[in-house]
């Protein structure tokens, strides 16, 4: 078992892809999708060989890498990256299968940019040396641009630029801050970083700002409110592959960064701007509920239930507290599971009718009925009904927040009201009522293929919802070990 494989595995098959013509399209598309199932079978490897009872870093890798800087080579995974491993392994070959049919142009240069992305994304959530963590931040942005930017929609170019600027301006105040704190420490070391703050916390405005500078970059990447407006434009654009990783993975980066980097290396000033953050989250939570009932685009009313289900879980996040972050690393996953499945459907029926538009649909269940189930469990999964994954990370959620600010939860839980209502109005929309239109009325059903990809990811849908408490056992012991550091900090 080997995390490096692990990331080794997409660069390598990128590499291979390489000595392919690119007119095998066939041959190019197989060995894309070999080299992601092989990657997944390594994630798989982690969590079949991870102990859930060591709160610690587990199959850790250090190797100098810039000895002068003290900047390593140095990874490992604990219970709160370890499911975010699993799930970036799971979407890449389930982002292959769907562009199988619709991406015809420059195929190879796709999957190697599908596949470094990859790699990019499992780098970011097993870096434990800060220098590391950056240098795969930075890789990730540039495929991810490319994607929408070469494989999107009519508008992708804007698109493309928007979330690249965002994303870099970001990025370079952070970069400023991992600077000031590599002098104030010495070290680029996560682990070496926690307990030199304990010791001896960043000073005063100096703190603040690093705080602020990591908060910004990973708020812009959740997207938290107000700087999540990149996000419908780049969802919109994106291949159906795009927002697959897009929704599935990218958007859990900004959590995960707040998780291990922001909150504890500026416990005291990460508690002295969590009511402001709180806040930010309750009005992402309503407002990108409310944006929901106006759009007539499927693919832009599930970015913007993205915006209010990340801003969710960023509420838990900083409720502080063991249920309010268990429910927030939870949900990650649930979220990327379930909107990635939403978006699979999305695009499964755009291939079909080349539209996206909401009112050019309606009758589908009984046309395709398969399609109708699965989208239907899909939604259910989505507004949190019980038995299914969504459930149990929101409750956890609302009790943490509950525990922080009764009206944090009461705002939480009009936000899923909403949901609920704007989802299944949604689900009526396309597929009850009249079939008028002929082409609604001659649509295939979902194929092979395409139920190959789909069934895995409601199967976890079940799965996690009917036992949660295998998932929550592996990461509890991190999170408890998580809320220590914090909590010793002044969070």
């Amino acid at each position: 078992m080997s995390i490096t494989l692990t990331l080794l595995i997409p660069v390598a098959t990128a590499i291979l892809l390489l000595c392919i013509p690119k007119d095998k399209t066939a041959e190019l598309r197989m060995t894309a999708l070999f080299g992601s199932l092989a990657t997944l079978a390594f994630s798989l490897a982690l969590l079949g060989g991870f102990d859930a009872q060591t709160a610690g870093f587990q199959f850790t890798e250090k190797h100098e890498w810039v000895p002068s800087l003290h900047i390593h080579y140095h990874v490992g995974i604990d219970g709160i990256s370890l499911f975010l491993v699993v799930l970036s392994a799971l979407l890449t070959p389930i982002a292959i299968l769907c562009s199988w049919k619709s991406v015809e142009k420059r195929v190879r240069e796709f999957h190697i940019a599908l596949l470094l992305l990859t790699s990019g994304v499992i780098g970011v959530f097993v870096a434990l040396d800060l220098m590391l963590f950056y240098v795969f931040w930075e890789v990730m942005l540039i495929p991810m641009y490319l994607l929408v930017g070469i494989w999107g929609s009519t508008e992708r170019i804007r698109a493309a630029v928007k979330f690249f600027i965002y994303t870099m301006a970001g990025s370079l105040l952070m970069f400023l801050a991992i600077l000031y704190l590599y002098q104030h420490t010495g070290t680029f070391g996560i682990e070496e970083i926690y307990a030199k703050v304990k010791e001896n916390p960043v000073p005063g405005a100096a703190g603040m700002f690093c705080f602020l500078a990591f908060a910004l970059s990973f708020a812009i990447k959740v997207p938290l409110f107000p700087v999540h407006t990149w996000l419908p434009d780049a969802h919109t654009e994106a291949p159906t592959a795009g927002s697959v990783i897009l929704a599935g993975v990218l958007l859990k980066l900004g959590i995960y960064g707040f998780i291990r980097f922001a909150i504890p290396f500026f416990p005291e000033d990460a508690a002295l701007a969590a009511p402001w953050i709180s806040i930010l989250a309750i009005i992402g939570i309503i407002f990108g509920a409310l944006m929901c009932f106006v759009q007539e685009d499927m693919k832009r009313l599930i970015a913007y239930s993205s915006v209010s289900h990340m801003g969710f879980i960023v509420l838990g996040l900083f409720a502080f507290n063991e249920q309010g972050v268990q429910g927030c690393v939870l949900q990650m996953v649930n979220h990327g599971i379930s909107t990635g499945a939403l978006f699979l459907l999305i695009g499964a029926i755009y291939e079909r009718r080349h539209t996206r538009r909401i009112i050019d649909f309606g009758g589908l269940a009984p046309v395709a009925p398969r399609l109708a189930i699965i989208f239907f469990i899909t939604t259910l999964s989505s507004i949190g009904l019980p038995f299914l994954n969504g459930f149990v990370g929101e409750f956890l959620i609302l009790q943490g927040a509950y525990s922080r600010n009764v009206y944090y939860a009461a705002f939480a839980g009009l936000g899923i009201i909403l949901g609920a209502v704007y989802m299944l109005t949604l689900y009526r929309r396309i597929f009850f009522g009249e079939t008028d239109l002929e082409e609604n009325a001659e649509m295939k059903d979902l194929e092979g293929r395409e139920l190959a990809f789909l069934l895995p990811l409601v199967g976890l849908m079940v799965f996690l919802g009917l036992f949660s408490p295998w998932f929550t056992s592996k990461i509890q012991p991190s999170i408890e070990q998580w809320l220590k550091l914090v909590q010793a900090g002044g969070g």
